[in-house]
């Protein structure tokens, strides 16, 4: 029997395979040294099969792409990224107690911890929210919103979340388990000199939301 080593040891020893599909630019191994090329001659010396998924672009010949969706997001383009996953980006988890400070100044919301997700750009943005699981607090239905994902340097912040406010909504949702999808980008996050001014600007933010939001349904 012939030895098999390196690469194609763990492919086909390790993982038994008898027919590959890796993406054009696929590499592995020390110093990313495998290739699709080291695939397809190792195939055909070992008997398996390789298939090849060739790039697939948008209209600008931009290639899709993980690494390029997350570009996006972390510049603040959710509609771009949007339109290469086929769907807007969701951030999910259970709400949080924050400090209520939202509810005293007529913006209730609804507090997200980040943990190890991609952080998209800090700022403010035009949201939908959705509830998930047997305890949906939303009864199946999507609410428009805006939300907040950063610092919050007003108040003093030091860890980031979301603080999503949920239009025309009030239910419990402390505890409860959302999904919340950036449909686009408002503004940047950034320091106001007080309640005062973070209010007047929490209202534009959410008229220009509102005025996004509708926009985007007919489309």
């Amino acid at each position: 029997m012939t030895r098999i080593t390196g690469a194609e040891q763990f492919i086909v020893g390790a993982i038994g395979a008898s027919h590959l599909v890796v993406g054009w630019d696929c590499t592995f191994g020390n110093r990313r040294r495998g290739t699709p090329d080291l695939l397809r001659a190792e195939g055909a010396r070992y008997g398996f099969g390789v298939t090849v998924l060739e790039p697939v672009r948008d209209g600008t010949a931009t290639v899709y792409s993980s690494t390029h969706i997350r570009e996006l997001l972390k510049a603040g383009k959710p509609r771009e990224a949007a339109s290469l996953l086929g769907r807007f980006w969701e951030i999910d988890g259970r709400v949080a107690a924050g400090d209520r400070r939202g509810r005293t100044i007529g913006f209730p919301t609804a507090n997200l911890g980040l943990d190890d997700y991609l952080q998209p750009a800090f700022g403010v943005y035009a949201v939908r929210v959705s509830g998930d699981g047997p305890d949906d607090p939303l009864g199946g239905r999507t609410v428009d919103g805006v939300a907040n994902l950063g610092l919050r340097p007003t108040v003093g912040g030091l860890v980031p979340r979301l603080e999503a406010h949920l239009f025309d909504t009030d239910v419990d949702l402390y505890g409860r388990h959302l999904r919340v999808a950036l449909v686009d980008f408002i503004r940047p996050e950034r320091k106001f000199a007080g309640l005062d001014a973070l209010r007047a600007q929490i209202a534009q933010d959410a008229a220009q939301a509102r005025t996004i939001l509708v926009a985007a349904a007919s489309e």
